[in-house]
């Protein structure tokens, strides 16, 4: 998706970033391609080129060089032309944004923006180099979400669709919940085909009598018997379908809450049912919820973030030695709002926490405390406390429909703007990259 660009570069790590310039090329550099008079240099198609290859090994595939050269081309002469239209436009991106894309990239890697710079000059990267590339990849960004989204409509028709199809998947996904009553005429093993008519006919008459009112409770108390028969009256318990047999599914699947079943025959003898509840699936989409609590340090001239990293970790390994209690020590040390609360953050829906975060969080279950990690808040020691699945509310639900319709319209919304703009460019072909 094209507004991911930005995103996926800030998470690149060093190394990869190292590797455009790590390729030998030609010492004397040659024109490939001029767009509205800016050149396209060899240099530059190696080194887009050497990313695609990459990204290519990450998904363990082959790359072919030459395809690879082709399309690393067409990339640069489309960033190109975007770029002047973002200047055409009087798109511009001032230091501050560019300073908070670098503290965007360092706190992704886990490092300050003093030792991203350290690694950058180690991997022969210049910060004025890379600065240049955050501000271009900012300007793409910015001309993307200015032309293409201006292009996309979303209709009423199309929001209350895609809501309609996804109740129906989510309900085949999620069967009604059933309280059964269950009284049990057991068969022993080894009864002779008399003592099995009289207790077939003893089943009946049972039957029979609840069907026309009588307390299926006292009948439980009475017949039944089940082990369980007198403490709760044969109620088996509010549960999916799945985990009743499937005898008892089929017997009572036409029937409403109230209604009584034919005898089911099973090898532990005659069965009659009696449906107490059921519990259709929400008519409202599920958000999974999860419900964090953390500590968090902010580095400082006094903390540095690699002390903050120490200072966490052993905290972390008193807790999980049960040498001191999360709620008091987040109540102590840590530097967030949530301190008094024990460090609570209440329910959250995806999305509401910064990305380096979240990320860890939703791989957490219940129960788990984290390594320490750093977001761009600063240092933080999670731990996963609950997790539920929640129905979400009508603006919720027609702001997910929204934005999933507008993801699926981007990139073709994005091609047709390209195609536009690049008809309107002058390009020139010149050498073969090498």
């Amino acid at each position: 998706m094209y507004l991911s660009v930005l995103a996926a570069f800030m998470l690149t790590s060093f190394s990869a970033m190292a590797q455009p310039n790590a390729l030998p090329v030609r010492s004397a550099d040659f024109v490939v391609a001029v767009v509205n008079s800016e050149p396209i240099t060899n240099q530059e198609v190696q080194a887009q080129s050497i990313r695609l290859q990459r990204d290519a090994r990450a998904q363990s595939q082959l790359p072919n060089t030459l395809e690879t050269k082709k399309l690393a081309l067409e990339q640069l002469i489309n960033e190109k032309i975007q770029i002047q239209q973002a200047v055409s436009l009087g798109i511009v991106v001032d230091e501050a944004a560019i300073n908070q894309a670098e503290a965007s990239v360092a706190s992704n890697n886990q490092l300050t923006v003093d030792t991203l710079r350290a690694r950058l000059q180690q991997d022969g990267i210049s910060l004025i180099s890379f600065r240049e590339q955050l501000r271009q990849q900012l300007l793409l960004s910015r001309v993307r979400e200015r032309e293409v989204d201006n292009r996309i409509r979303i209709s009423d028709l199309e929001i209350n669709q895609f809501l309609s199809e996804q109740l129906l998947r989510q309900s085949t996904k999620l069967s009604a919940d059933v309280n059964l009553a269950m009284i049990l005429i057991g068969v022993p093993e080894n009864s002779s085909a008399d003592q099995i008519k009289v207790l077939a006919d003893r089943a009946q008459s049972v039957a029979s009598r609840a069907r026309n009112g009588e307390d299926f409770a006292e009948l439980a108390a009475t017949f039944s018997t089940s082990p369980d028969r007198g403490a709760n009256g044969g109620a088996m318990g509010l549960r999916p379908l799945d985990r009743y047999p499937e005898l008892f599914v089929q017997a009572t699947a036409s029937l409403p809450a109230g209604g009584v079943s034919e005898i089911v025959r099973s090898g532990a003898g005659f069965h009659i049912l009696k449906v107490l509840q059921r519990q259709s699936p929400p008519a409202t989409l599920l958000v999974t919820q999860t419900r964090a609590r953390h500590i968090l340090l902010r580095p400082s001239a006094q903390l540095s973030q690699a002390q903050a990293l120490e200072q966490l970790g052993s905290v972390r390994r008193d807790i999980l030695a049960g040498k001191v209690d999360f709620a008091d020590v987040a109540k102590r040390l840590s530097q967030d709002g949530s301190a008094p609360q024990g460090g609570d953050l209440g329910w959250a829906n995806p999305g509401m926490f910064v990305p380096e975060f979240e990320q860890v969080m939703n791989q957490l279950q219940p129960g788990q405390l984290a390594e320490p990690l750093v977001s761009r808040f600063g240092v933080h020691l999670m731990e996963v406390t609950d997790r539920r699945d929640a129905p979400m509310t009508d603006a919720e639900q027609r702001n997910l429909a929204r934005s999933v319709l507008r993801e699926g319209k981007l990139e073709e919304a994005y091609a047709t703007w390209i195609q536009d703009i690049r008809g309107k460019a002058f390009i020139e072909m010149r050498e073969s990259p090498q």
